[in-house]
């Protein structure tokens, strides 16, 4: 089977499909937690004005998470990769935290952790911390009042406010302190929001990195894991290394995720990916092997993903979320490629044509006939 594509120059090139599709493990046992950061499926004909006022399809957006599910991931629900803060607010977030752990309930061994921001605070209109921190309690109350586990975001009201890390350690220690479960914090590099530069109060990492151990020693109760998204495999080892024992690392680096979560002879990362979304059945596959202690065959079905997650996830990273959401139309989790924001529009045919690819090539295109189809009419669509 083959397709005509554009290329690099512009030109189109016939691609042949070469892989095969990778069956996932059922029932698998991991032992390594693996969050999956999952995407919103929009309503495209329910949206009359797609930049500002985003409809969600909740059927398919909940089918989706059940698939997550019966692959054996929690969900990190939403998440930037909801695009929460490009599009997705938080009356929308409610909703689907609301709907997630009411869905969850209903899958035995079903977990997720639904992300508490401040996105319904705008940034200028943050005065003092204590909007900050009045703004990151009423979403910890809604996902807490729920019986839902929080995952701390980066906050952009706070990155605006904050005079240095004395104020981050303040509003950290104010909501961790009142926190009713354990929370899993998020440190989320600027690549991702350029809104966060600066973040914990440096520019500097090392800095950074002493006032982030400094809050989780003195809430090590409370943290039970932090998430990094730097995109550095280093400094996600320098943070590895110093966290206090029962606080657990959650790798959030989806260029380097398969050495990081298999580890070194010292210690390993968990994850919390959004790449885990769209190569949901091959991380499935490969965190079988690793539990089964198949070094070799989980290098072999993880390795093939990289290309795909560091296309997914090239600069313009903030963007990454228009590639998952094109993978989940490509393998007929939805029938349209329309995304809240139009963010569909953020990407090019040639960045959509790259990522078909490296999908077939990591054996992810689950039916290759129907994703063939499909890139066909968006090809067309851009005039290929």
């Amino acid at each position: 089977m083959d397709i005509s594509l554009p290329g690099e120059d512009g030109r189109s090139a016939r691609y042949a499909l070469a892989g095969q599709p990778v069956q996932p493990v059922i029932g698998a046992r991991f032992t390594r937690i693996a969050y999956a950061a999952a995407h919103v499926v929009a309503d495209p004909l329910a949206m009359t004005d797609p930049w500002s006022r985003p409809m969600v399809d909740w059927d398919r957006t909940m089918a989706f998470r059940h698939h997550l599910w019966r692959l054996g991931f929690r969900i990190a629900e939403a998440m930037d990769t909801s695009q929460r803060g490009m599009g997705f607010d938080w009356t929308n977030a409610q909703e689907l935290i609301r709907r997630s752990i009411a869905e969850a309930r209903t899958v035995d061994g079903a977990d997720l952790a639904s992300g508490a921001g401040t996105d319904h605070l705008a940034p200028a209109a943050a005065k003092t911390l204590d909007d900050v921190i009045t703004a990151y309690e009423e979403q910890f109350g809604f996902i807490e009042g729920l019986g839902g586990k929080a995952i701390m975001m980066a906050s952009r009201a706070l990155a605006a406010t904050a005079k240095g890390p004395d104020d981050y350690v303040h509003v950290y220690d104010r909501i961790l302190g009142q926190a009713s479960g354990k929370v899993i914090l998020h440190w989320l590099g600027d690549m991702f929001d350029p809104a966060l530069k600066g973040y914990w109060g440096s520019s500097d990492f090392e800095a950074a990195l002493d006032t982030v151990i400094a809050i989780i020693e003195r809430h090590a109760d409370k943290v039970a894991g932090i998430k990094i998204s730097l995109l550095d495999a280093g400094k996600e080892i320098a943070l590895r290394t110093r966290l206090p024992d029962g606080v657990v690392m959650f790798t959030g680096d989806d260029f380097n995720y398969p050495e990081l979560i298999a580890g070194d002879e010292k210690r390993h990362s968990h994850a919390l990916l959004g790449i885990f979304d769209a190569i949901a059945p091959v991380a499935n596959a490969a965190l079988a092997k690793l539990a089964e202690r198949n070094r070799a065959g989980y290098d072999a079905l993880m390795a093939p993903t990289v290309p795909l997650s560091r296309k997914i996830f090239e600069a313009p990273t903030e963007y990454y979320k228009a590639g998952i959401v094109f993978m989940a139309w490509l393998n007929g989790h939805q029938d349209h490629f329309a995304m809240v924001g139009g963010m569909q529009s953020a990407r090019s045919i040639r960045h959509y044509a790259d990522i078909f690819r490296l999908a077939d090539q990591a054996g992810l295109l689950a039916d290759p006939d129907l994703a063939v189809a499909r890139m066909r009419s968006l090809c067309a669509v851009a005039g290929v």
